[in-house]
């Protein structure tokens, strides 16, 4: 797992939005309204994480329109979850220790 990290700002947040299924339109909507417009995902960075991140298993079609546009929604998987799990605490980690730079000026 610790060559996969660190997670770019983009897989961080295409994984937090697919702890609830969610289809690529709402991934999209849901980490623009997350970062306050700050992160807007193209279409082709989001397909382009997402058939990274459904190759090595870290989420997974939890469903597919088969008629008109065949939307699909997609949802975290285990190790997923645990990939979330690390970047989190390595990002926890960071801010910890940026504290530090405070705790100096102090």
């Amino acid at each position: 797992m610790e060559r996969n990290m660190p997670l770019t700002e983009a897989l961080f947040y295409i994984l937090l939005s697919v702890r609830k299924p969610n289809h690529g339109y709402g991934i999209i909507q849901e980490v623009e309204k997350l970062t306050g417009g700050r992160v807007v995902l193209g279409p082709g960075t989001l397909y382009g994480a997402i058939q990274a991140m459904t190759a090595k298993g870290w989420i997974d079609i939890y469903s597919e329109e088969k008629t008109s546009r065949r939307k699909k929604e997609y949802l975290i998987t285990d190790l997923g979850r645990e990939v979330f799990r690390a970047e989190r605490k390595r990002l926890e980690e960071m801010l910890g220790n940026a504290g530090l730079m405070e705790e100096e000026r102090a």
